[in-house]
């Protein structure tokens, strides 16, 4: 008979905590927002009354202030993080038809503009571990034709950035690092911490709001310690001028605005105390998951720090779609980061590449399920969270 209540007393226990704690978010950027309102109306309020809207001192501080935290030579803030990538390649002065590598599991920003610039996409499939482009995926996918490498520092933590460092300087091949989901993680390079977005020739990453180091609108940056790239990437973000009216270049109109940088230079001082806030979140889950043999809690590549974007576990035997059912009736997203391969993708079927071609990317699309992970989670919620999962399994 107490067996035949249990199912109820748990019911009953989870509804009551839900009722008592605040809503659940994927992203709490009001909770967090309200933290630091202050100083981020302040800074907002001086751009206004300065009338400083385009390139105005924020935007200048907020450079020299990321170019200082991650110990990079230049920082080159753009409009988003697809224009960051985008610049970054056209400043290469490739060519069409050459080719650049990148990882299959992983936002389409990256594989889109390498297309939009004419030149050729090339898929490496990835580790099933950390998720980030496979280095043996990589050798195979390397011809005289590659001229880029643009490896993806998925869901928070680095790639493998020793090997890929070695092919690409074998080879001769520049490496643009994608960076936009790991703002602040560390990579051990050659026995060194580095931040990522600074160990290849460039690096980019964007500052959409729900990014680790997020602003309130759209915005990105390019990182370098090469200087002849970084006047190049300048140029190219404002219209290819080095003088104004003097068009050295084919170029784009990618600014970061002003009052964006004002947000991002307050934003910027909290990053590390929000990337801890993730990481004490994600081991909250990882302590309460890791007794079950149906979830595969998110690995860590010993030569670098995890920030958690995202916190993605991998079901084992579970019907995924059935579990995000569960949480949506509890009150909890839960969100699939990704459920298409970018080789199986409508846009890119010329690419010629079928289903079977990167097994494990296509098993992780099928597989993963991410949770809320954000800076303002508390033990309340993370408990529900966790208890709600554990709920379905049972």
């Amino acid at each position: 008979m107490v067996q035949l209540f249990l199912p109820f007393i748990i019911f009953v226990s989870l509804f009551e905590m839900f009722l008592a704690m605040k809503e659940i978010r994927m992203v709490d950027l009001k909770s967090q927002y309200q933290k630091i309102k202050t100083a981020v109306d302040s800074s907002i309020a001086e751009v206004i009354e300065n009338t400083e809207f385009i390139n105005g001192s924020q935007v200048k501080n907020f450079q020299q202030n990321l170019e200082n935290y991650l110990g990079v030579k230049h920082v080159i803030p753009c409009g988003n993080g697809t224009d960051a990538l985008q610049i970054a390649l056209m400043s290469l002065g490739l060519k069409a038809g050459d080719e650049v590598i990148t990882s299959d599991f992983t936002f389409i920003a990256t594989l889109e503009v390498i297309a939009l610039l004419g030149l050729k996409p090339v898929i490496a499939d990835v580790d099933p571990h950390t998720f980030n482009i496979s280095v043996e995926s990589l050798k195979k996918a390397v011809t005289p034709k590659t001229k880029a490498i643009i490896p993806v520092h998925l869901f928070g933590q680095c790639a493998d950035m020793d090997a890929i460092m070695t092919i690409a300087r074998k080879h001769s091949i520049a490496v643009v690092e994608d960076c936009a989901q790991a703002m602040g993680a560390t990579y051990t390079y050659n026995g060194k911490p580095a931040h990522a977005g600074t160990i290849g020739d460039l690096g980019c990453t964007s500052f959409f709001p729900s990014k680790n180091l997020g602003c309130y609108g759209d915005g990105g940056a390019i990182m370098t310690n090469n200087d002849e790239l970084a006047k190049m990437c300048r140029s190219i973000a404002n219209h290819g001028m080095k003088v104004r009216y003097y068009h050295d270049h084919v170029g784009v109109n990618s600014r970061l605005d002003t009052i964006q940088a004002a947000v991002l230079n307050v934003k910027l001082q909290y990053l590390d105390e929000y990337n801890k806030s993730r990481q004490e979140a994600a081991a909250f889950y990882d302590t309460a998951f890791s007794s079950s043999d149906k979830l595969c809690v998110p690995s860590r590549n010993s030569q670098s720090t995890h920030i958690f974007h995202q916190y993605t576990l991998v079901l084992r035997g579970i019907d995924r779609e059935a579990l995000r059912t569960h949480l949506q009736h509890k009150g909890i997203p839960a969100m699939i980061y990704y459920p298409v391969p970018l080789h199986l993708q409508n846009a890119y079927k010329d690419l010629g590449y079928k289903e079977g071609d990167f097994p494990v990317t296509e098993q992780l699309c099928k597989s993963v399920i991410s949770l809320p992970m954000h800076t303002e989670l508390d033990t309340e919620q993370l408990e529900y969270i966790t208890k709600s999962v554990l709920e379905f399994l049972s």
